[in-house]
């Protein structure tokens, strides 16, 4: 892995997120971190008719550009020698997903923050990065707001058990798992065998078997509440990252829908990868 994109928006959020990747490029030995802004027209809203405030484009690129290189000569100092900071500006939605941008930079994993902690704040804020992990193909890690950079030593799976052949994204789990030398637990969440089936054994061992070689260790929690359960489990393992992958169908797609992601990510204060299958 040698390149990390780190949207930004200049928020304390942002900066954490910032932080914790650089730690990261450094354990993984990534070479190059982007600090991205997307910046959109203004709007301004009327209490009669919402209207989009149009400045002139070159001003707005002239202020996110600013506002970049001003973020970058905060956080830098806080980089690894040898590890390249870059920024970029472009004139977009950050909420489209950042594929393209990935493409564009040769970016392989994305890391930025994620505001929130109340309710009402929740529901407004903070949404850009669950858009980016739902709406992109490229790995996302989303950096809690309390969450401190701790070595990737501990890395948990999270899984449903179900049609984990066509819906396991193996290869990036591999390259973590093989970037940080990581011990893997798995993390089976269920409340008195409800989604229980015949199928279960064998779809364990399925899973087993695509991760042969990483000897993981597996861990089956009797709890109604995901996020509580995955917390506990996190707190107790001590796991350094928690992977996710946010399906799309499946016996739990109630489990992993954007909105257990939200909350988990809300949270947690351990680092939520998302891989989709």
């Amino acid at each position: 892995m040698k390149k990390i994109l780190v949207p930004t928006d200049f928020s304390a959020a942002a900066k954490n997120a910032a932080l914790y990747a650089f730690k990261l490029a450094e354990q993984l030995k990534a070479g190059e971190v982007i600090l991205y802004h997307a910046y959109e027209a203004p709007v301004n809203i009327d209490p009669m008719v919402p209207t989009v405030v149009i400045p002139d484009i070159d001003t707005l690129k002239e202020s996110s550009e600013q506002a970049l290189a001003n973020f970058k000569s905060v956080v830098c100092p806080f980089c690894a020698t040898g590890i390249a900071v870059s920024t970029l500006s472009k004139y977009d939605h950050l909420g489209n997903g950042l594929d393209a941008i990935c493409k564009e930079t040769g970016a392989a994993m994305i890391v930025m923050g994620v505001t929130g902690g109340n309710l009402l704040e929740e529901k407004i804020i903070g949404s850009n990065a669950l858009s980016v992990a739902k709406n992109g193909t490229i790995p996302v890690i989303i950096v809690p707001p309390k969450a401190v950079f701790t070595r990737i030593e501990e890395v948990m799976l999270v899984c449903d058990f179900n049609k984990v052949v066509e819906t396991t994204p193996v290869q990036p789990i591999r390259e973590m798992l093989d970037a940080t030398n990581a011990k893997l637990f798995v993390l089976h969440v269920d409340k008195e065998n409800r989604n229980w089936s015949p199928d279960t054994p064998f779809e364990s061992l399925m899973l087993d078997t695509l991760l042969q070689g990483y000897n993981p260790q597996y861990h089956f929690e009797n709890n109604n509440n995901f996020v509580e359960a995955v917390n506990i489990v996190a707190q107790e393992r001590m796991i350094d990252l928690i992977i996710t992958i946010p399906k799309k169908h499946g016996l739990f797609e109630g489990l992993f829908h954007a909105s257990a992601t939200k909350k988990l990510a809300y949270h947690s204060h351990v680092p939520i990868m998302v891989i989709h299958e």
